[in-house]
């Protein structure tokens, strides 16, 4: 007698693939978290950040940082970290980036601020607002997407990658802008080198006036320091004061983002954005750092090392953003952004010189 089978039992059917509206098996992994140990992708970018380190010191134009976003990315490319290292990564990408940021309060105080003078202050502001107004109009013109434009403003406009490290959190931008930000910024940087005495020389300009013309048109510290001691080293001092107050202007811009970003998440139809806090954390650390070490409260004895730490934390952090970067989007983003940065870098430089003329800055 033959056994029978009814409906009732399961019948396996073939496989055709994904039926229409399930989600793409690539794009469902990608949704899925992924838990475990962060020691193993926290390793990872200590070690990159060691290396990073390294090279910044024998290379101190294009510093720890810089350095690190390209190895990250150079390692990406040559293997894509496992998943079980993405906790760690993560763990560096925000929690430890926003440590690093919160530190450079401590290497800044109102006095500092002071003794940059009337005159260097609208300067300063006024190139950053030039700057931030160029990245909005002419980014919105090559069709750069809003983070990217947000990324390449703040860190031509205030101070290179400890700017842009303190911007991503707020704005939560992915890797690849951020990488991509970073290795804008530090093109024009390196050209800032070259340029830039070039150009003090033959506008005749005093070693002050061109501490405050470096301070304020060129990006992260290293580079700033460099340009000012090609010119003389009458220019150092006034350079790193002007950039160090420049640091400052991370605060009203990151609280501007931040409001900005929590009345997009308000308003966004879907239930799982969560609106982002009107203050950071780090921001509030970073102003008591500052607050502190300008009530005398941190030994002059300790900000060299808090400068180390502070730098090697953000080291660790753009570490881990160079290995996540998705090298796919990466290409993809093409030229745009450069020119962007290109635009930026001009604005910048002449709204530095055109406000220090018109506030008898002492150019001849």
């Amino acid at each position: 007698m033959r056994k029978e089978t009814d409906a009732r039992e399961p019948r396996s059917t073939p496989d055709h693939g994904p039926r229409p509206g399930d989600p793409a098996p690539a794009a469902a992994a990608a949704a899925r978290p992924v838990r475990g140990s962060w020691i193993p992708g926290l390793a990872v970018a200590l070690v990159v950040a060691v290396v990073a380190m390294a090279v910044g010191e024998r290379l101190p134009v294009l510093g720890g940082p810089v350095t690190a976003v390209v190895l990250g990315v150079l390692v990406a490319a040559v293997r894509r970290p496992a998943p079980r290292l993405t906790p760690g990564m993560r763990l560096a990408g925000k929690p430890v980036l926003q440590t690093g940021v919160a530190l450079l309060g401590a290497q800044l105080s109102l006095s500092q601020v002071l003794h940059v003078g009337g005159s260097s202050l609208p300067v300063m502001i006024g190139s950053l607002a030039a700057c931030l107004l160029a990245a909005r109009v002419i980014g919105r013109r090559l069709g750069v997407g809003g983070d990217l434009r947000t990324l390449i403003g703040a860190g031509t406009g205030i101070c290179g990658a400890s700017a842009i490290a303190a911007v991503t959190p707020v704005i939560g931008a992915a890797s690849a802008q951020v990488a991509y930000a970073i290795s804008t910024i530090f093109l024009f940087n390196i050209a800032a080198v070259v340029v830039f005495p070039l150009v003090g020389h033959l506008l005749g300009m005093d070693p002050q006036v061109f501490g405050l013309f470096a301070g304020t048109a060129v990006n992260d510290m290293s580079s700033v320091v460099a340009v000012a001691t090609a010119y003389g080293p009458g220019a150092v001092d006034d350079a790193v004061v002007v950039k160090l107050t420049r640091t400052l202007m991370i605060i009203p811009v990151c609280l501007g983002l931040a409001l900005l970003a929590g009345r997009r998440a308000r308003s966004a139809p879907s239930a799982s954005v969560r609106p982002a806090g009107l203050v950071p954390w780090f921001l509030v650390a970073f102003l008591l750092a500052a607050a502190a070490n300008s009530a005398g409260l941190v030994p002059a004895a300790a900000h060299p090392g808090l400068k180390e730490l502070s730098v090697f934390l953000i080291t660790v952090a753009l570490s881990a953003v160079g290995l996540s970067t998705d090298l796919t989007a990466l290409r993809r983003t093409g030229p745009r952004p450069l020119l962007l940065g290109a635009c930026l870098w001009v604005v910048v430089s002449s709204s530095s010189l055109a406000l220090q003329y018109a506030f008898g800055g002492g150019l001849s």
